[in-house]
Parts: structure tokens; C-alpha cells; sequence
């Protein structure tokens, strides 16, 4: 359901999709182009998408949103992945989008493989920004998390107008990354039976609170989905970190974009909108 929605110049809608507790701004730039939907960041806002979004052009039809408390959205009681599974859904039923492609960064990235997964005759592929099947688990992962969000606490509010933080606390910030992580950790099964094309853009640098080393490792928890699965593939690898690749490699995930249609010529446009 949409509610205060609002049109701007051109074909671009701009309003609120209503769904549980909460609602979520929506941008829909409309158009009869295949429709890209852009999943952010644990904390972040759709404004990172633009680059890519500029990149790619007026050739399709681009859906971004904020999640629940952060951007311009509403808070809610639930933070949760499956919430952010429904909120896709609902996205998805109010701008009358069937079948999308999915670029997700992070958390989104593993909202997407999820979701295609989930909606396997849905899914025209998805591309996938520095996420990974591996995740922080178990009580010491759980309290390593809780502890980093901890001290960061001071920083979040500054963070909230860069588009890198909620309007949670520093305790739900840090649930929401353990609820990631778990997600994540079971992705291996996920990724490697996925039926759609799926393209991945990876950084090559640390994340923010990660150790020496320890990103290279991460990335290696992908070896067997690529071994496993051919609709799996590294489109990019890039000189970026976690929190950057978004920014500095837009170029990247728009060809990455390009790579993933073009592995499956047959999808339909969705030329459904206002």
C-alpha cells in the first residue's frame, strides 16, 4: 500500500509504501526499462545508489528505498532480515513489479541472494557488492559485534546524515548486525543452488572493524559457490574497501548490471509503473 505519495519531474515517483508498522520512502524513476531494484547497506541509505544509478541510465527503470528507521523512512518495532524481506515484497507489490533485478551492498547483497532464492521464477539475477556467506556467529561473534557498536554509540548520530546510520539505537544497531550474520553464515547452500545469473563486485580492502587479514579470509568462503554453481561468477574485483565500494566503484556495479542481463537475454521488460 502507498500512502503521501508524491510525483516529481519527469517519469521519477517519489513517496511512502506502507507495510507492518513502518513505511518506507521510495524512489521509482518508472519507464518501460527492466526494473533494478538497489537493496543498502545494514545502516545506509539509498542515496549511495546515484552513481550507479547515473551510470546506468535512463535504459531502465531504477528502485531504491530506505530501509526501516533509516533515510527518510519510518521506525518500527521489528529490525529484523525476514522484516526486510517483507519490506522488499511490499516495495515490489506497490510499484507493480513482478520480476526485478536485484543489486544489493552488504546486508543487501545478502537480503538479494535470499530473496532470489526464496522467488526463484521472480528473480532475473542479482548482483551482489561486498557480501559474503560467512558471518561473526556464536556467543563470541554475538558479543564481538554488541562490543563494536558499543563504542562507536557517540559516532552513529553523526553518522545518521552521511546515510551510514538509523535512527536505532546503538543496541539495535548491533542486532541487526548479528541477525546478518547469522544470515549470512548459512548462505553457502543458499548461493550455490541459485537458479538466476548472479554477479559479484568484491573490494579487496578491509572492512571497519575488521582485522588484518581477516577480509581475504572472508572472501575465500566464496570459493565453493563459484566452484558449484556457474550462475555464480566474480564480475569485479576492485582497489576499494567495504565502506567505499559503493562510492568509488560505481562503474563496476553497473557493469556488473550490464554482465548479469546480458546472461539471460530472454527476461522480459517489466513496463508496469506511473
Amino acid at each position: 500500500m502507498t500512502k503521501n505519495s508524491t510525483s516529481s519531474t519527469n517519469s521519477t515517483w517519489t513517496g511512502m509504501v506502507s507495510v507492518d508498522d513502518t513505511a518506507l520512502a521510495v524512489t521509482d524513476t518508472g519507464g518501460p526499462g527492466i526494473p533494478v531494484v538497489y537493496l543498502n547497506g545494514a545502516y545506509a541509505d539509498q542515496k549511495h545508489w546515484r552513481p550507479t544509478i547515473a551510470d546506468l541510465g535512463s535504459g531502465y527503470r531504477h528502485i531504491s528505498y530506505d530501509t526501516r528507521a533509516r533515510g527518510k523512512s519510518k521506525q518500527s518495532a521489528d529490525y529484523s532480515f525476514e522484516a526486510c524481506l517483507r519490506d522488499l515484497d511490499a516495495v515490489l507489490a506497490a510499484r507493480g513489479v513482478d520480476r526485478p533485478l536485484l543489486v544489493g551492498w552488504s546486508y543487501g547483497g545478502i537480503l538479494a541472494w535470499n530473496w532470489a532464492d526464496r522467488n526463484p521464477d521472480r528473480a532475473l539475477g542479482s548482483v551482489i557488492v561486498d557480501a559474503f556467506p560467512y558471518g561473526l556467529t556464536g556467543e563470541e561473534g554475538r558479543d564481538r559485534i554488541r562490543q563494536q557498536f558499543h563504542k562507536m554509540r557517540f559516532l552513529l548520530p553523526l553518522a545518521r546524515p552521511l546515510g551510514l546510520a538509523g535512527r536505532m539505537s546503538a543496541a539495535q544497531h548491533a542486532e541487526v548486525g548479528i541477525d546478518a550474520n547469522e544470515y549470512a553464515a548459512a548462505g553457502d547452500p543458499v548461493l550455490s543452488r541459485l537458479a538466476c545469473p548472479t554477479r559479484f563486485v568484491v573490494a579487496t580492502g578491509n572492512s571497519l572493524g575488521s582485522e588484518d587479514g581477516e577480509m581475504e579470509r572472508v572472501r575465500t568462503s566464496l570459493d565453493p559457490a563459484l566452484a558449484h554453481n556457474p550462475n555464480v561468477k566474480v564480475s569485479a574485483k576492485v582497489a576499494s574497501n567495504h565502506s567505499h565500494i559503493v562510492r568509488k566503484d560505481f562503474r563496476a556495479i553497473a557493469q556488473a548490471v550490464r554482465e548479469t542481463l546480458a546472461a539471460q537475454p530472454q527476461a522480459p521488460a517489466d513496463s508496469s509503473g506511473e
